[in-house]
């Protein structure tokens, strides 16, 4: 009977560690999809006709890969010129 519970108690606890491993992660917010991908929450306003959005990281919709650096920065607040900056 001893053997009995204890192979019950394990089989419980491996069920249990399964299903947390396996259970869903929490939602990420839900990105209003009033805007351009390009353009974070509330960084558009109906009355800028051509939409054009903040520089830098802040103002993007989605989150950088990697941390910006000067060049990073530079490219964007320059488009969409013609020319990139010399770095």
């Amino acid at each position: 009977m001893i053997r009995t519970s204890v192979k019950m108690i394990g089989a419980l606890a491996v069920g249990a560690l399964f299903w947390f491993a396996r259970r869903p992660k929490a939602a990420e917010p839900v990105k209003s999809d009033e805007h351009s991908a390009a353009f974070c929450d509330n960084e558009t306003d109906p009355e800028n006709f051509d939409q054009t959005r903040s520089a830098g990281p802040e103002g993007m919709r989605d989150k950088t890969r990697r941390d910006w650096n000067k060049v990073d920065q530079a490219v964007d607040e320059s488009f969409p010129a013609s020319d990139p900056p010399a770095y």
